[in-house]
């Protein structure tokens, strides 16, 4: 039996990205969106450094394992850069192995009982400005999401605009290249 998703969280998430105390307001209510309406054990948002060739986790619904701040270096040819990154689609990976073979720190991952994973491109413009990364249990991900996964990452595109904004206007204050 197919499986259907609603976008029910939506709403609410429209209401925290017109409101204030932005990006962080709006990155809570899209974790809680993401939860209600496909669900997750662990969702972080990482935002594309590329002057310092980053990928910099600026929300995570489990701080203690994955605190905000943390990053991975942005690795051209790699699968998360050929599909997210580049060719703006989600990526899927569906059990332990697949968690193995795509994650360097697929120990923790799988500490946390997160089997399964899809990573979302925020894209504007034709450019992809970060990634939405849910994780779940075994084959908790599909396809079949496809439809509610794009709608939030293109909700997510403000907080993304305000993170690369803000961390432009935190390198200018201190002199380094945005």
């Amino acid at each position: 039996m197919p499986r259907s998703f609603e976008l029910t969280g939506a709403p609410a998430l429209a209401r925290a990205l017109a409101g204030g105390s932005q990006p962080q307001a709006g990155l809570r209510q899209l974790d809680a969106a993401l939860a209600r309406d496909l669900g997750h054990r662990l969702f972080t948002v990482l935002a594309l450094d590329w002057t310092r060739g980053l990928s910099v986790r600026h929300y995570s619904s489990a701080p203690l394992a994955y605190p905000p701040g943390g990053a991975k270096p942005i690795v051209p040819g790699g699968e998360f850069h050929a599909r997210v990154i580049e060719a703006g689609e989600p990526r899927f990976c569906a059990d332990a192995d697949a968690i193995r073979a795509a994650f360097p720190d697929h120990a923790l991952i799988l500490s946390l009982g997160c089997e399964s994973a899809v990573n979302v491109p925020v894209r504007w413009n034709g450019r992809t400005l970060g990634s939405l990364n849910l994780l779940h249990e075994a084959g908790w991900y599909g396809e079949d999401m496809l439809p509610v996964l794009r709608v939030y990452g293109a909700m997510a595109v403000p907080l993304l605009q305000q993170i690369h904004l803000d961390r432009s206007h935190d390198n200018t204050t201190t002199g380094e290249t945005p």
